[in-house]
């Protein structure tokens, strides 16, 4: 797998499954390399990148992240291996822990206060799969949610690569230093173009303030420096400006820039709609395209 430069991140529960597809085939048509999808409270991850692999032809999908606590290690394994066997390897599995509110106030379930070992404990079994249907052409890649020092070097240790979301450049030069050279690091980056401060910052404001109370994210951002005042409420300037790039298409270009600077091999874009809407902005996106539109 080629996981390219260039892809974007997309909540896409806001649209219906033909449009979905037909927003896969428009990033295809692009150029972007590969469409991440999460997985919440809405479609099932994998069963959406089943989807979405169907309905294109060079697009690799990779889930940014499915969680851990929704199935077992061996489904996990076994989705992993039927999507790349059945895309010609075209799926790649992003997986991480989530958060405790989604999983044991969403879910049911009892969430680890050992997050780190409880991923270790999940990848080792997903490496016992007993697996008698066709494998891939080749073995499927793996990347971790991550944003500590210690999830970051399990990504290295026992993954492809790791997935940080919400993070600064300063995190991605500081995420290489510990993975080393040869692992992926694919780095997520909310977008706005908008060039108007207090319209941008409002956008900002309202994707960050589901992540501001999560203690994993909370804990990496005061690792990067930002302090206590800086997370208050819904965040200072400085923070959000850190966070989230908005302004020209210059600005946004330099933003994913810094990014590669630092290390990235791969950054995917999430572009916050400037109306305020769940809907990806398709004219950022089109604005940042690698065939450029």
């Amino acid at each position: 797998m080629e996981i390219g430069r260039l892809g974007v991140w997309s909540f896409i529960d806001a649209l219906s499954a033909p449009e979905t597809a037909a927003f896969a085939r428009r990033l295809e048509e692009w150029g972007y390399s590969a469409l991440w999808i999460p997985e919440a409270v809405g479609r099932n991850a994998l069963v959406s990148s089943c989807w979405l692999l169907a309905n294109t032809r060079r697009l690799i999908v990779a889930t940014g992240i499915a969680n851990i606590y929704a199935r077992d290690p061996m489904a996990m394994a076994a989705a992993q291996l039927s999507l790349a066997e059945q895309s010609g390897g075209r799926f790649l599995l992003g997986l991480g822990v989530s958060h405790a509110p989604l999983v044991e106030g969403v879910r049911g379930h009892a969430y680890s206060r050992r997050p780190v070992a409880t991923m270790r404990e999940y990848l080792a079994a997903m490496r016992k799969l007993v697996y008698a249907a066709p494998q891939p052409t080749e073995a499927p890649k793996t990347v971790l949610a991550a944003l500590g020092p210690k999830m970051i070097a399990l990504g290295a240790s026992d993954a492809d690569g790791i997935h940080p979301y919400n993070v600064t450049p300063r995190h991605t030069a500081e995420a290489r230093a510990l993975l080393g050279p040869e692992k992926w690091l694919c780095v997520e980056q909310a977008v706005i173009l908008e060039t108007d401060p207090d319209r941008a910052r409002s956008v900002a404001r309202s994707m960050l303030r589901t992540y501001l109370p999560l203690e994993n994210y909370r804990n990496s951002w005061l690792r990067e420096g930002f302090t206590e005042e800086d997370l208050a409420g819904e965040g200072s300037d400085r923070f959000i400006d850190a966070v989230i790039a908005w302004g020209d298409e210059a600005a946004l270009r330099a933003r994913i820039q810094a990014h590669w600077d630092a290390g990235a091999d791969h950054v995917c874009i999430q572009a916050l709609n400037p109306d305020g809407s769940q809907l990806p902005d398709e004219t950022a996106l089109a604005r940042l395209a690698p065939h450029g539109h």
